[in-house]
Formats: structure tokens, C-alpha cells, sequence
């Protein structure tokens, strides 16, 4: 299963993660993909809305890691400065721990990513972005049919 949507501004692309947000739970991995500028955090932050973080949420680049309290924890990464390293930052227990996870750029450290992960491909195009939701293992495709019932999701 894939799903492949299109949105045509921010506030539609982070309407689209609340509503994952809504539903995600504990230990769940959010993997996502996506150039510079393609849109990454953005969705990060409607995710977050979804978790019902107060905090603002910004790109953790030069933190690699920032953790974030709300329904349950938001652990978000972004890996793009460990290209080429082999550093071990103790993913494990993020991926294990009692929040859900988002990495952006996590096809840099494939070796320490679970088994089954939601993987999340935003590409910007003129007129907005195409977001492919990828799910890998059952509890990723549950999600997935979860998040189309729902009337805002489709367009």
C-alpha cells in the first residue's frame, strides 16, 4: 500500500500530519525523506499540533535530537549532520522509548532504524507538494487506512 497526496500550502501539508499526529502512537517511527526546502519540518510541526505539543517546534539540525512533551513524547531528529559518520546517539532507545519518533533525513543512519517504520516522502513542486506515505509492517498500513477514513485527508 502507498498513498500519494497532493497539497498545495503549508497549512494543507500540516493539516495532513495533525491528522496523523491524532493517531500515532507509542514507539512508532516516522521516517521522512524530502530535499532542502522540501518541507520536512513543516509537517513536523502540524505532527506536533496533532500530539498536542504547545511548545514551538523548529528543525533540531544543530541539536540532532529534540524532545518535546505532549500527549505522548515527540522525539524529533534530524540526522542530515551525521552523513558519512558512524556515530550510534543511542536511537535504540528513542525507537523503544515511550514517544513517537520523527527523523528526517533517517536513510542516514538506515543500520540503526527498527524493522517497521512509517516512511514519509515530501517533494516540493511549483504548485505545492506531493507527500507519499510509505508504510513498512502491519501496524504502518493500519495507520495508513486509519488516516484515509478521515474526510480532510482525501483531495
Amino acid at each position: 500500500m502507498e498513498i500519494v497526496l497532493h497539497t498545495n500550502t503549508e497549512e494543507e501539508t500540516k493539516e495532513i500530519a495533525y491528522l496523523l499526529g491524532k493517531i500515532v502512537q507509542p514507539n512508532d517511527v516516522i521516517l521522512l525523506e524530502g530535499d532542502l526546502g522540501a518541507g520536512k519540518t513543516t509537517f513536523t510541526k502540524g505532527f506536533a499540533k496533532g500530539l498536542e505539543v504547545k511548545r514551538n517546534v523548529n528543525s533540531p539540525t544543530f541539536n540532532i535530537i529534540k524532545e518535546y512533551k505532549g500527549r505522548i513524547p515527540l522525539y524529533h531528529m534530524d540526522v542530515y549532520r551525521l552523513e558519512g559518520s558512524n556515530e550510534d546517539l543511542g536511537f535504540e532507545e528513542y525507537f523503544m522509548g515511550e514517544g513517537v519518533c520523527v527523523v528526517e533525513w533517517a536513510h542516514l543512519i538506515s543500520d540503526y532504524l527498527p524493522n517497521e517504520f512509517l516512511k514519509i516522502i515530501i517533494t516540493h513542486k511549483e504548485d505545492g507538494r506531493v507527500i507519499t506515505f510509505i508504510p513498512k509492517g502491519n501496524r504502518y498500513e493500519l495507520v495508513c487506512e486509519e488516516l484515509i477514513k478521515d474526510d480532510r485527508f482525501s483531495n
